[in-house]
């Protein structure tokens, strides 16, 4: 080489050419050997994103990615290339394959590039590797089971006969309101005394406004989701770097100083039994100082808040703009109970047209339309096809729920396939899993469909709901990184005195 380029020879300008020829030579070949000597290349994708990341992280940071791969998928079928090194999956049993249990074999361990941001932060259930989440799972399953669940229904009603009473009140001023607000308050609320057992949970609905903690959030979601495409792009040594140095200037961190402070203030005491009870009594055991705790405490007021205001949010948006169905689900509600007090975590089981209407809103509007990407540790076989050992794999929730193979119209808001009709029955429902499979689904499912429920069913039974126009096109122009960038949802509340009289 040496007797090629002589550099004694050569000016700057000269070297800077041979430089730049050299880099532009290796990045060439890099992309040639993605796009078509990879071990994925016979995976059908585009070859833009076969041969680079640029295209994925360019989605990923407008917001765009499940939306982009729900396109892809309509394209190319039911696996993807997304990545020179990342399949997406789109069927009932890849859900199986890459996430349900496998006994006597080892979990797909979950992709560290996208799960831990940065080193320094401490672990969560969420990040933890098998070991671990087994450990922390079995510490917190307690809170979350049917003795638990009895246990919190007055706590949880609480909170919903106040959202109510704060929405009568607000309709009095100005019957339009903001839903996503309200919802955001009421669910962060229950989640707040849940978790830390205070009473009153983050003040929201009491104050009628937002804690500093709950607006922190939703920065830090769209800010974390465009850090993931900066990673993503090289940028994982200075981003940290940065965090280390600047912490203050990254909304996580801000919002990871707030909870470690309301942690703090729980392992002082507590009013009753919480969330967090078993983690700190057997903190020690755990190896769970108050930097763990207060990420996996964050964890938990997240994953049990934003998601179900999402969700609420979402089935109010398609019911309003399905008269028909609000209708019926009307009906079923207001010909169900006599009087609010009748409305409980139990009795909203028997709304089953109710529940249907949950379940195809979860499918329409999955509140984490994203893809849990794992690793295959080893060669192995998802939905038929030989995946090498070192691919990251995911399902996307949007994608595989908007997938023509398994939904009779998928993209139309029709709560009879989960009702039976027989007009759907080439629908395959385990398409749908909006709290994952296996050893790691999602620990609180229980707790947010009853919550869901009982919130959805006093809203109908005590207003009816019109959409605002302002409001009409309201999911069409919206962006999505871990969940939905929801803009305001206006709906005009008319409250039905007459009905709730007995009251």
């Amino acid at each position: 080489m040496s007797a090629l380029i002589n550099t004694n020879n050569l000016n700057v300008k000269e070297l800077l050419v041979v430089v730049l020829s050299l880099t532009a030579v290796l990045t060439l070949s890099h992309l040639f050997y993605n796009g078509f000597l990879h071990p994925l290349r016979d995976f059908p994708g585009p070859i833009s994103h076969s041969m680079a990341v640029l295209p994925r992280a360019v989605m990923q940071f407008r917001g765009r990615l499940p939306l982009h791969v729900a396109d892809l998928h309509r394209r190319y079928g039911t696996v993807v290339r997304i990545a020179p090194n990342e399949l997406t999956f789109s069927s009932p049993q890849a859900w199986r394959d890459i996430y349900g249990y496998k006994p006597g074999q080892e979990e797909f361990p979950k992709y560290r590039g996208f799960y831990k941001i940065f080193a320094h932060i401490p672990t969560t259930i969420v990040n933890a590797d098998t070991f671990e989440h087994g450990r922390l799972r079995r510490h917190l399953a307690p809170a979350f089971g049917d003795r638990s669940m009895r246990a919190q229904e007055p706590i949880v009603a609480s909170y919903v006969d106040l959202l109510i009473l704060r929405l009568k009140e607000a309709v009095q001023k100005d019957s339009y309101q903001n839903m996503l607000e309200w919802y955001t308050w009421a669910t962060f609320d229950i989640i707040g005394d849940l978790s830390f057992g205070v009473e009153g949970g983050f003040g929201c609905l009491t104050n009628i406004s937002y804690h500093p903690w709950v607006k922190l959030i939703k920065t830090t979601i769209v800010q974390n989701g465009r850090i993931l495409a900066l990673i993503e792009l090289g940028f994982r040594k200075p981003l940290a770097w940065l965090h280390q140095l600047a912490g203050k200037v990254f909304a996580e961190y801000q919002h990871r100083l707030i909870v470690k402070e309301k942690v703090l203030q729980r392992m002082n005491g507590a009013k009753r039994p919480d969330f967090l009870d078993n983690l700190i009594r057997n903190k020690e055991l755990l190896n769970l100082d108050a930097g763990r705790l207060a990420t996996n405490a964050s964890v938990l007021v997240v994953a049990g808040s934003e998601t179900t205001a999402t969700l609420l949010c979402g089935v109010t948006y398609f019911l309003t703009t399905n008269i028909d169905i609000l209708q019926k689900v009307q009906h079923e509600v207001r010909s169900s109970f006599k009087g609010n007090e009748e409305i409980t975590l139990t009795s909203v089981g028997n709304l089953h047209f109710m529940l249907a209407c949950l379940n195809e809103a979860l499918r329409r509007y999955p509140p984490v339309a994203t893809g849990a990407p794992r690793v295959t540790h080893k060669d192995a076989v998802i939905d038929g096809r030989l995946v090498p050992k070192g691919t990251i794999v995911s399902v996307f929730q949007y994608a595989v729920n908007h997938d023509e193979r398994y939904w009779k119209e998928p993209n139309k808001f029709l709560p009879e396939r989960w009702m039976g009709d027989p007009t759907y029955e080439s629908d395959q429902l385990d398409a749908m899993q909006s709290f994952s499979v296996g050893p790691r689904n999602c620990i609180g499912r229980n707790l947010a469909y009853a919550e869901m429920r009982l919130i959805l069913a006093k809203l109908i039974y005590n207003f009816d709901l019109t959409l605002a126009d302002e409001s009409h096109h309201w999911i069409s122009a919206q962006r999505v990184w871990s969940t939905w960038d929801k803009p305001p949802l206006r709906i005009h509340l008319h409250p039905l005195d007459s009905i709730n009289s007995a009251d």
